[in-house]
């Protein structure tokens, strides 16, 4: 049965939980981030795979084996069906670049993978008790909307939603706003690293996690990041032989859960060349690669809204995947950096030479993809998709003076109206309001 570890446990022995403890406790009693303690070896599982393999069957594939001994096959069965009612389409473009769309889900961006697994788990494990959770999330953006849709009426779990007031796409922040129910929209007056600082402080006191039951559907949260490395053995499934070629993913990367995700796939088998870490000016990673110094920052405002990160969490997991070896990093990873005009540029050629149309975050994943080839014409680069592009009307008309359509899991929510709660960027405000509403 796979055990998990905190990344701050520096003793002999450290402590292990469960799977089940990990999704509920989200962030380890001493602030760190749990992994994995060992590294299952899923390569009979992927070779069992072949391009006519649903997304389900390569879900629960991957999970009978990574969760055995936890979760039966039928309480898997049930995850996965609860969890999917999507799945990724791959598109292959020719030039040896590939996409991967991941925005066909609810809330038409990747974080659906994640969010809706973890929510169809946490319903699985609380089946049979009285035992309530209270979800904390902080979002840029796109996690917000894919965490409400993913829990929005589930029994026993309350969901509280912290976003940055003014640094959500319109659209994203009426998705974040509109559901009401057992989903609370916080509208901190703050930043998106604000945010993420009052939920981990959150996390870490322990009077209110009791209280309360916290956890996180961040990618703090290994129950909503694991489910997320499933999609990258999607993707070379559907090559042949793929152990043969050098392919890449092309990761737009704000606080580095996708991209750890790939990394975890690797680590388990998946025969992937390595990563491009595309972001945008909110480069700390890619500025680690180069220097080896890591110095994160209050986070930029960009039209990649969803990766504007200064502080991305996820930072500490790569360095304790990699066992703090800069070298190993770099032979995995590289970090390319794209500003808001070169992202503009690119989805204005996309839309001119490919005939369709990207959302900025993908436009950094693209371009990323684009530079890499240049130097190495031999790689096969998939470049994840991350969001539809009609979230992003306002940046995609600026670029091609085009008018995205929108899904109608989008159009839906246009008439709603806004209910949030306006809150300050202090965790004792945080915390009073989670008692009076909550305690």
């Amino acid at each position: 049965m796979l055990k998990f570890i905190s990344t701050r446990d520096q003793s002999t022995s450290p402590e292990t939980v469960s799977f089940k403890e990990t999704i509920f406790r989200g962030l380890a009693p001493d602030g760190g981030l749990y992994y994995p303690r060992e590294q299952p070896d899923l390569t009979e599982v992927f070779e069992s795979f072949n391009s006519t393999s649903s997304y389900k069957e390569i879900v629960s594939g991957l999970c009978n084996t990574l969760f055995s001994g936890e979760l039966s096959e039928e309480s898997v069965r049930r995850i996965v069906e609860k969890a999917y009612s999507f799945e990724p389409k791959l598109r292959s473009l020719g030039d040896g670049l590939h996409l991967l769309e991941l925005f066909h889900g609810p809330s038409c961006a990747f974080k659906d993978f994640g969010a809706f697994f973890l929510a169809a788990a946490m319903d699985e494990f609380l089946k049979g008790c009285r035992r309530k959770a209270l979800v904390l999330v902080a979002t840029s953006g796109d996690t917000g909307s894919a965490v409400a849709r993913a829990f929005l009426g589930r029994d026993n779990i309350e969901v509280v939603i912290l976003y940055p007031s003014g640094r959500v796409s319109p659209l994203q922040e009426k998705q974040l706003t509109t559901l009401g129910g057992n989903i609370t929209a916080l509208e901190v007056k703050g930043s998106f690293d604000d945010c993420q600082r009052l939920v981990k402080k959150a996390f870490i006191d322990k009077g209110l996690q009791e209280r309360l039951n916290l956890t996180s559907a961040n990618s703090i949260n290994l129950g909503r990041l694991i489910p997320q490395s499933f999609y990258y053995f999607y993707a070379l499934s559907r090559f042949e032989n793929p152990e043969a070629g050098e392919y890449w993913f092309s990761v737009p990367s704000g606080n580095f859960g996708n991209l750890t995700a790939g990394l975890y796939a690797q680590q388990w088998g998946l025969p992937v060349r390595g990563f491009i870490a595309a972001t945008n000016i909110n480069d700390v990673v890619p500025q680690y690669l180069q220097s080896g110094i890591y110095n994160p920052h209050a986070s930029f405002h960009t039209l990649s809204n969803a990766m504007d990160v200064g502080d991305p969490s996820n930072f500490e997991r790569l360095m304790t995947l990699f066992n703090q070896d800069l070298s190993a990093m770099r032979r995995m990873l590289l970090g390319e950096k794209i500003t808001d005009a070169e992202t503009l540029k690119t989805i204005r050629e996309v839309s001119r030479d490919y005939g369709f149309l990207i959302d900025p975050h993908t436009a950094v994943g693209w371009l990323a993809a684009r530079r890499w080839q240049k130097l190495n014409r031999a790689a096969e680069i998939i470049v994840l998709a991350t969001a539809h592009a009609g979230k992003f009307p306002e940046t995609v008309r600026q670029a091609t003076g085009m008018e995205p359509e929108l899904p109608e899991a989008l159009k839906k929510v246009l008439d709603l109206p806004k209910q949030a709660v306006q809150l300050g960027n202090t965790s004792k405000e945080l915390s009073d309001f989670l008692l009076k509403q909550f305690g």
